[in-house]
């Protein structure tokens, strides 16, 4: 039987619904991520974004299944959708790799999307990796989704390329987001901006270390985007965050966008109020009148506040990727 400490794993539930004539039981099963065990009840979340309220009583079996192992042509997918929303000014091609560079802001900017394939062995591909941002003044890096590009992972770490902390790639139907982030009329208003104010772009740069010339393009280069900002009663900027609706590029006849949330901030004396959700419902809204159905972001596996807010949004974590970068300058 589960028990409070599986909250949170994928769990499968036989559940009895009723009794035959012949009083033989009938089962239905639930199968879905454990978010709730109470007394009495447990719900479970499945894949649609669903939330079932089962009473205990009605249980008849329950246990723990393991992760499952994502389609590696959904990885593609999302990561070629997080590309469209993160578009590097400078751009390049091996093969099916996309190779990206952005004045050095941002890993995701600055850094090789080894979806597909180079059209060259392993080896001679990460030296033709090298050798593009060795050309614009950068350490090579490159983006490894995970277990997708597992193979060229291991190749990088025998190389000695390091790493920097692992990001967890979440994602969510659009309508468990909207669930879970219902309009707040007692909170200051979001005001969403086709492009980026002043003000705005001031948060995230402290955030971000600078903004150099290459990052205005990044953050507006996008046919869907908007920035989302809300003000305290005394004028000032107090939350920030992007959002994006974007395709990979084999999926734009798929007439169901990617909603991508980004650069979520709430300045230090504003936070704890609800103004990250605030934002997040804002334009996830936005995103399902744009034709949006699906949502991802990217988070650092270390911040684990931020990891614990997106899974009480209704994300779940799809795939990792690790940011490997050359262990030295190259000339």
């Amino acid at each position: 039987m589960l028990g409070q400490r599986d909250v949170g794993n994928r769990v499968v539930v036989r559940r009895l619904v009723g009794m035959r004539r012949n009083d033989r039981p009938i089962f239905t099963d639930l199968l879905g991520e454990l978010v709730e065990f109470g007394d009495a009840h447990l719900v479970i979340r499945t894949a649609d974004g669903a939330e079932h309220t089962v009473p205990l009583a009605e249980v008849h079996r329950a246990k723990r299944v393991p992760p499952r192992r994502p389609a590696n042509h959904r990885i593609v997918e999302i990561e070629l959708a997080a590309d469209a929303a993160w578009p590097a000014p400078a751009r390049g091609r091996l093969g099916d790799w996309v190779l990206r560079a952005a004045d050095g802001w941002s890993g995701r900017g600055n850094s090789a999307l080894p979806v597909g394939d180079p059209g060259l062995p392993l080896g001679e591909a990460i030296e033709a990796v090298v050798a593009w941002y060795a050309g614009h003044g950068l350490t090579p890096m490159v983006n490894v989704p995970l277990p997708y590009a597992q193979t060229l992972d291991d190749a990088l770490a025998a190389r000695g390329w390091p790493h920097r902390p692992p990001t967890q790639v979440m994602t969510a139907p659009l309508p468990a987001v909207l669930a879970a982030v219902p309009a707040r009329p007692d909170l200051p208003e979001v005001r969403l901006r086709e492009a980026p104010s002043d003000a705005w772009l001031a948060i995230a740069a402290g955030r971000k270390g600078g903004l150099p010339g290459a990052a205005l393009h990044l953050l507006i280069a996008v046919p869907q985007v908007r920035f989302a900002e809300v003000y305290d009663h005394s004028g000032e900027l107090v939350a920030i965050a992007r959002g994006t609706v974007s395709e990979a590029p084999a999926a734009r006849t798929s007439g169901s966008g990617w909603f991508g949330v980004f650069l979520v901030e709430v300045v230090p004396a504003a936070r704890r109020t609800g103004l990250a959700r605030h934002v997040v419902g804002s334009l996830a809204r936005w995103a399902a009148a744009e034709g949006a159905t699906r949502a991802y972001l990217q988070v650092e596996e270390r911040n684990t506040d931020a990891v614990a807010l997106y899974a009480s949004l209704g994300y779940t974590t799809h795939h990792r990727y690790l940011t490997r970068y050359a262990p030295q300058p190259v000339d």
